[in-house]
């Protein structure tokens, strides 16, 4: 039993991977982005804004220099320290989880994510690459990975972040019709490539800016050629961001006082 787990945690560290420096690389085709900015001119037509808040009182990313950080694949053994320094910070996240094997193997995990006050969105239910499956299967990894989130914590997704960040017309004609909205990023830590966590840390702050969405991961590493490093750079990024004049934010946070459109791409 340990021996296929670490082989399944092996082979999906090494997706993963693959996946994240191929949308590193070649970007997003097939379909149009709506940047943060753009949908916060754009008000949705029903359902309240998610104005963050701090010491201060309410956050409006149209004046102040906001900026969201996220996590993909979660929950893992690591998430609860990730917590610790978020609570630390007094900064809420974003996480995008998986089905399989995480959030049904974690789900107490996935309820201190939403105590805490954190988004809690899905990578689908097993990280299938949505533009090489059929449409059926589409809407099963889709709806799997959604129904496990609110199985667990009685809350329903809306946003999906794409496997690999890769979407097409017939991926977000779906996602439309399943009432859900898209989310891919434009910083990446690459923590997937090394466990050097000052590493990780600089190409965040090298490539952070207003209206950023940070990709970083909630995962364990057996090979340990990645994902080790990323909890060590979270604390270095949090703060040098909030020095350089930062309010972190989660993703729908950053859209407010516009909310999520079905169908729509935010980066």
């Amino acid at each position: 039993m340990r021996t296929t787990t670490a082989r399944r945690a092996r082979a999906l560290t090494t997706l993963l991977a693959a996946a994240t420096m191929a949308f590193t690389l070649t970007g997003c085709n097939g379909y149009d982005s709506t940047s943060p900015a753009a949908a916060r001119r754009h008000e949705a037509a029903a359902g309240p804004a998610a104005f963050a808040t701090d010491a201060k009182g309410t956050v409006d990313c149209r004046k102040a220099k906001c900026i969201a950080i996220t996590f993909d694949a979660g929950p893992s053994v690591r998430t609860p320290q990730i917590l610790g320094i978020l609570g630390k910070y007094h900064v809420h996240a974003t996480f995008f989880t998986l089905g399989k094997n995480h959030v049904m193997k974690h789900p107490q995990m996935v309820r201190d994510m939403v105590a805490q006050g954190h988004e809690v969105e899905t990578l689908t239910w097993s990280h299938q690459i949505l533009t090489r499956i059929s449409s059926s299967e589409i809407r099963k990894e889709i709806t799997e990975g959604r129904d496990a989130v609110r199985q667990v914590t009685g809350v329903t997704p809306t946003l999906l972040r794409p496997p690999q960040g890769r979407t097409s017309g017939k991926v977000t004609k779906i996602v439309k019709e399943l009432g859900m909205s898209e989310v891919v990023w434009n910083s990446n830590g690459a923590d997937y490539r090394t466990t050097d966590s000052r590493l990780i840390a600089s190409r965040i702050l090298k490539s952070a800016r207003p209206d950023g969405i940070i990709l970083l991961h909630d995962l364990v590493d057996p090979t340990n050629k990645g994902y080790n490093g990323t909890v060590a750079s979270i604390a270095p990024i949090i703060s040098t961001l909030q020095a350089r004049g930062y309010t972190f934010v989660t993703v729908k946070q950053l859209l407010a006082p516009g909310t999520p459109q079905a169908g729509k791409v935010y980066k």
